[in-house]
């Protein structure tokens, strides 16, 4: 069995035992986790399509680890100016690992 789920507005198409990476989920490292829109679930050809979700289903996960991803640099310049900006960032994610889904 599988889902689309929807989480910090993008959507991941997960199975049990699978390990996500999706943006930074403010829950502590071993807790819990419950995703509630479901967009999609199915299994082989028995497949439930949301409008826009799917009504009380929802998936379970416990949260792995919270990192920062490698840093990517910006850089901004203007041409013929002598204007240049050198910006690094690094993105915070979560790790979680799904454990149930449950369908309504």
């Amino acid at each position: 069995m599988y889902a689309v789920i929807e989480s910090g507005g993008k959507q991941y198409r997960v199975a049990e035992g699978d390990i996500i990476r999706t943006d930074l989920i403010e829950s502590e490292v071993g807790a819990d986790v419950t995703f509630d829109r479901v967009v999609l679930a199915g299994s082989g050809a028995d497949v439930k399509i949301g409008t826009p979700v799917l009504d009380g289903a929802s998936v379970v996960g416990t949260v792995l680890r919270q990192a920062k991803d490698k840093k990517i640099l910006v850089f901004r310049y203007k041409p013929k100016k002598r204007v240049r900006k050198l910006i690094g960032h690094r993105q915070r994610f979560a790790e979680v690992k799904i454990t149930k889904i449950n369908l309504a």
